[in-house]
């Protein structure tokens, strides 16, 4: 074995452990798993330094091999679990979710800052694999998504796909866990007029328009 290309690989590799071992923890929810994982895919590294360039973003390089030993893993125990569809939206979840909504931009990060980091993570977690990956990537380990790209082996478009879906969940559990602690008071309906506007509520804004050309028809 070659010392100076020992000596070589860990300079580079080794600053970028601990972040290896939060994405790794966070990828198989174990420490143990963990550990085990930030090992294979330092040895695979090592064993394929010579296919690295010099010079180049060695850590989307090992966080790529990290990856995907992950996914081999998972394959080779069939557990790789189907991306979950996603939801319909409710009322609540899109006024929390649009930059048009009550909340706000201001009013949304002052919400973020209000929100647990047990919570965040928790969250994080239960996120579908592949959308986990995308957000911890790009939001935990601010890779740009060309380089998430690389490391996942998938277009940007993919990439962008999947950090908007996921981001789209993780905001739905983040309001859910916010309205339980109290942090955002869920609008009730109104006695009077208003009174079961959400239950009669049209679906969509066509919807809304032939229900007020019907209702004008109807005044003649």
């Amino acid at each position: 074995m070659d010392p100076n290309r020992r000596k070589a690989f860990e300079r580079e590799a080794l600053p970028h452990l601990d972040a290896l071992y939060g994405m790794a923890l966070r990828l198989t929810r174990n420490e143990r798993d963990a550990e085990d994982l930030v090992q294979d895919s330092l040895v695979r590294a090592f064993r394929f330094y010579d296919r690295y360039e010099e010079g180049s973003n060695i850590k989307a390089w090992l966080f790529k091999i990290l990856t995907n030993a992950f996914y081999n893993n998972v394959r080779k125990r069939k557990n790789l679990r189907r991306l979950e569809s996603e939801a319909e939206v409710g009322g609540h979840y899109d006024r929390f979710i649009s930059d048009a909504s009550t909340l706000g931009r201001d009013a949304e990060k002052a919400l973020m800052e209000k929100i647990a980091a047990e919570e965040l993570s928790r969250a994080i977690e239960e996120l579908p694999e592949e959308f986990r990956t995308a957000v911890l990537l790009c939001d935990v380990h601010d890779f740009s998504y060309r380089d998430i790209a690389e490391i996942i082996e998938r277009p940007v478009g993919t990439v962008m796909s999947r950090l908007y879906r996921g981001r789209r969940l993780l905001q739905r559990k983040l309001y859910a866990y916010a309205v339980e602690q109290g942090y955002i008071k869920v609008p009730e309906a109104a006695d009077g007029d208003d009174a079961g506007v959400g239950a009669d509520a049209p679906a969509s804004l066509d919807d809304y328009r032939k229900r007020r050309t019907t209702g004008r028809g109807g005044q003649r």
